[in-house]
């Protein structure tokens, strides 16, 4: 599964999705695009040469510096990596995805990074998008309820983010 021609069927399976990759690290990965997010999950849990039927965790990291002196000396530009955990029960081996999305939609602030929702490839998805939604804040198109899941409904920012501030208090009660 980890050598060139698993990754060389992917590509022609789902040409232009994969935008990066190291299948030599300790935990494999494929960086692949959002918009072909869906397609690359559907033929990794479908293929023969894979049967990833197995989501075992999204995540989200906040590639964001909010301290102007140390932001200046970073390489990268701000942005959300989504990760995705996969298990072939089959083949027993793990890869991990990656996707790239900008901190905010079309860089206007406040206006959430959007991925394509997997919910339609693994049901456990479901759950795993809304932590993500809720505590990073990347809303999942295609979503069948994407709601908070560990903050209240009413819950104001995202408490993963790295220029998230807490509030002093939440209705009436003093946090801090």
């Amino acid at each position: 599964m980890r050598g060139p021609g698993f990754l060389e069927k992917l590509e022609e399976a789902v040409p232009g999705a994969i935008v990066g990759k190291n299948l030599e690290a300790i935990d494999p990965w494929i960086e692949v695009s959002a918009e072909r997010l869906v397609d690359v999950c559907r033929w990794l849990k479908q293929s023969a040469d894979s049967r990833f039927d197995s989501l075992e965790c999204i995540t989200a990291i906040d590639w964001c510096e909010p301290d102007p002196k140390k932001a200046a000396k970073v390489s990268w530009q701000p942005h959300t990596e989504l990760v995705y955990h996969l298990w072939s029960t089959a083949s027993r081996v793990s890869l991990v995805l990656k996707v790239n999305l900008p901190r905010w939609k079309n860089d206007v602030p406040g206006q959430l990074p959007e991925a394509p929702s997997v919910t339609g490839v693994w049901r456990t998805a479901d759950w795993h998008e809304r932590e993500v939604f809720d505590l990073s804040g990347i809303h999942f198109s295609g979503h069948p309820d994407l709601r908070r899941i560990l903050c209240p409904e009413d819950w104001e920012g995202y408490p993963l983010r790295k220029d998230y501030e807490m509030p002093l208090d939440y209705h009436g009660i003093r946090g801090r």
